[in-house]
């Protein structure tokens, strides 16, 4: 039988680069292809270098893109274009009409206003999209004679995808990031029982168990209303899909609720486009979206309006919505500056920053920031609220027990934080093993004897112990943080 390979190019034990290469016998297979947000050098992408000096695509077979986000797919046009690699891409349909538009924001953020010149262009962007294959979910997809895939709902982003990859025997799956918890705006990430020789699992949150998301809407809610109430001024930095779209929904059914006057604004530009594609794709919502669709289209807003750069200035209190997520770059950097040294002005931090991100250094404390060789003064308020669209380390176990591999490869993480999920997946992978032998060797389950580390209640049944696992794994967390 033959065994996988797989080769981290980026995001082994760091979130950002994400670009796997996955090697079942003789086949090759590419998956995501993204860039790194703390990085303005040679390493912001992958070293395709590692595989072969020049052209790819006599090595690698096919390339696989779980979603649009940049840290996934964010090198793409320059492996295809400035490399070189004239083969199969395939990822969702979303994921093909909404990449192009963020590759170009990124490329006219790195080009036009910053000065870079190794960079792709325009025409490099659409040359390399013209190579891409849009597959539907569950449709089985035949690569060439040994190689199939299958894409499954991953949740996170719109048009996020999960791919289930067999050659031969062997198969794999790669998760790209999903999220198993329903949101305002997404399903949850949903897989067949297929049990893989290989699981490849993001994990950004590999220590981290979520509060309710109920109690961090209304902690959220009560902060912003707080901060514009004493005439504040609040940033929430986002990428313009996902976070961005489940935040807005959330703040114009408050701001409705509460027949709040205070202005709202979105950076504009991307928005406009961003909505009409979920508008476009509509069935990769949730049930409660698609069901009122037909009577009002959740992501038309009344109180969010588009933000115009001369409105930063503006006296009184705003809450604004402004790209991207990590303070690295762009409108939410420029309005941080403007804003940061006035303490009754607010900065929510809604999701996960890379290290060396200005967002990184925000929220470990930093009172005094370097940007572009000036000086800023944090006295605003910052708060870190995670709304992140990532499965947190209880949905990873979720996602383990739904389609039971063989084996797991941790990957998108920081490696302290996988060394100890590790313990807590192989807890689960030997107790899922029990209970398969059982099943085979017809013994009644509770006369199987398990050897678990994670301690259960003593009147716990080996029947009833999978089903528990979460909730102990949960107050073992708890009590290493």
């Amino acid at each position: 039988m033959a065994e996988i390979h797989v080769t981290p190019l980026g995001a082994g034990q760091d979130v950002g680069r994400s670009c796997i290469l996955a090697s079942i016998g003789s086949k090759n297979i590419m998956l995501d292809c993204g860039m790194h947000m703390g990085y303005n050098d040679e390493r912001r992408f992958p070293d395709f270098s590692y595989i072969v000096d020049g052209n790819l695509t006599d090595h690698i077979d096919c390339v696989i893109i779980s979603h649009f986000h940049l840290d996934h797919c964010g090198a793409l046009p320059f492996m295809t274009e400035m490399v070189g690699y004239n083969g199969p891409i395939y990822m969702t349909h979303p994921t093909k009409a909404i990449a192009p538009i963020l590759l170009e924001d990124m490329r006219k953020v790195a080009v036009e206003r910053k000065g870079e010149t190794n960079f792709f262009t325009s025409a490099m962007i659409k040359d390399c999209m013209k190579k891409v294959i849009a597959v539907n979910l569950h449709q089985v997809v035949q690569v060439d004679n040994e190689i199939e895939i299958k894409a499954y709902y991953a949740g996170h982003v719109l048009g996020g995808a999960m791919f289930h990859i067999k050659v031969g025997t062997q198969s794999l799956v790669y998760t790209g990031d999903y999220n198993m918890t329903p949101d305002r705006h997404l399903g949850a990430a949903w897989i067949d029982r297929c049990r893989p020789d290989l699981l490849i699992s993001e994990s950004t949150y590999a220590t981290t168990i979520r509060d309710s998301k109920r109690c961090r809407e209304r902690d959220f809610l009560k902060k912003v209303h707080e901060c514009v109430n004493n005439g504040g001024k609040v940033l929430i930095p986002v990428f313009a899909l996902g976070r961005a779209q489940e935040l807005c929904i959330l703040l114009e059914t408050y701001w409705e609720r509460m027949d709040l006057k205070v202005p709202i604004y979105f950076a504009a530009g991307l928005t406009e486009k961003a909505n009409s594609y979920y508008k476009m794709f509509i069935s990769w919502t949730n049930q409660k979206i698609k069901k009122t669709f037909v009577r009002r289209n959740m992501f038309e807003f009344k109180h969010i309006k588009p933000f115009d750069k001369s409105y930063i200035d503006n006296p009184g209190p705003m809450v604004v919505f402004a790209t991207p997520g990590m303070l690295h770059a762009g409108l939410s950097l420029t309005i941080f500056k403007k804003w940061a040294p006035f303490e009754q002005n607010m900065l929510i931090m809604p999701g996960y920053c890379v290290q060396g991100t200005v967002g990184a250094q925000v929220l470990g404390g930093a009172k005094k920031i370097e940007i572009d060789r000036q000086t800023v003064e944090v006295k605003l308020s910052v708060e870190y609220m995670s709304f992140s669209a990532h499965a947190d380390a209880k949905g990873i176990m979720q996602l383990i027990q739904y389609c039971q591999p063989k084996n797991v490869l941790l990957v998108h993480g920081e490696g302290k934080k996988m060394d100890f999920l590790k313990n807590q997946i192989q807890t689960v992978l030997t107790l899922m093993d029990s209970q398969k032998a059982a099943d085979e060797l017809g013994l009644p389950k509770q006369e199987l004897i398990l050897s678990c580390p994670v301690p259960l209640p003593d009147d716990s049944q080996p029947a009833t112990a999978l089903a528990k696992i979460s909730n102990k794994v949960q107050k073992f967390f708890h009590q290493k943080q």
